[in-house]
């Protein structure tokens, strides 16, 4: 059962919006990933968006690319990855945990038991990024199967009709992309037509609305959150963090080994600058006081 809705309603409650970070499981390393993921946690995430790594992130920009990169380089694979996702499930039984993967995985892995495997690791949702909704149908009923939510994304400046068949396909939230292009690329997010394009979802009875693509600063989130969105992703800004410190872990880990205090102090470092960005981030979801 998606955990979405009691998320969504306990920030309803408290008058905040819901910040997502997204992080490429897997990157450096699986087991360097697992840490990554609990310093987000312990900023004050209210959700995960995890990515999966591919060969061919045709939706993403140099920065979360390089982040493929460095996860297929250290042989992270799905199997991997849901591992790790597992274990975050288990200590953590009710945050919500969306993935993010391409859709030839599922597709060559086979629908039913791509969705079957997600479910048996704890995973919420799914987001499958270059699957346009027009084509979302038979994933959609594979998710549904498994109780797995299918995410999809509203495109910046979408016609009404595409809007009304992101609001009717997607479940747990909407995607909606703050500006076209792909992910961390030099242009900022934008809100405008955030506002009419919420309106056109909620008059549909959509999930409630992410903003993402390009979210990198408090005041970003804030300004997100005021233009009608329920929250924010960021995903590139993390992965920035990650790929700063990934060549000190690296080292530390070959010349000391990754139980060594060496290794240990590089990877405290890291996740102290992950979780004072996560509260940041965070923080901007409150009002102001």
């Amino acid at each position: 059962m998606s955990r979405y809705p009691a998320m969504f309603s306990r920030l309803a409650d408290a008058d905040e919006g819901a910040f997502v970070p997204f992080v490429m499981v897997g990157d450096p390393t699986p087991a360097a990933s697992e840490a990554i993921i609990e310093a987000l946690i312990d900023g004050g995430a209210d959700a995960l968006e995890l990515g999966v790594p591919f060969s061919d992130p045709v939706a993403d920009g140099p920065t979360i690319q390089r982040a493929h990169l460095r996860a297929l380089g250290a042989g992270a694979s799905l199997a991997d990855c849901l591992e790790v996702v597992a274990r975050v499930r288990g200590r953590h039984p009710e945050l919500p945990i969306g993935m993010l993967i391409y859709g030839n995985v599922p597709f060559a892995i086979g629908l039913e038991e791509f969705y079957r495997r997600c479910a048996a690791a704890g995973i919420d949702s799914v987001l499958l990024p270059d699957v346009p909704v027009r084509e979302s149908a038979e994933f959609s009923a594979a998710a549904a199967a498994a109780g797995i939510d299918a995410v999809y994304i509203a495109p910046p400046s979408a016609s009404a009709q595409t809007l009304d068949a992101v609001a009717a396909a997607s479940r747990g939230y909407v995607y909606a992309v703050s500006r076209a292009g792909v992910t961390g690329t030099e242009r900022a997010s934008s809100t405008v037509g955030l506002a009419q394009s919420v309106a056109r979802l909620r008059q549909d009875a959509a999930a409630p609305v992410m903003l993402g693509f390009g979210i990198s600063a408090p005041a970003q989130v804030a300004e997100a959150i005021e233009a009608g969105a329920d929250g924010a992703i960021s995903g590139s800004a993390v992965v920035k963090i990650v790929e700063a410190h990934a060549p000190t872990l690296a080292a530390a880990a070959a010349e000391a080994g990754t139980d060594s205090q060496q290794y240990t102090t590089a990877m405290q470092a890291l996740q102290a600058e992950l979780r004072d960005f996560v509260a940041a981030m965070k923080a901007a979801t409150r009002p102001a006081p």
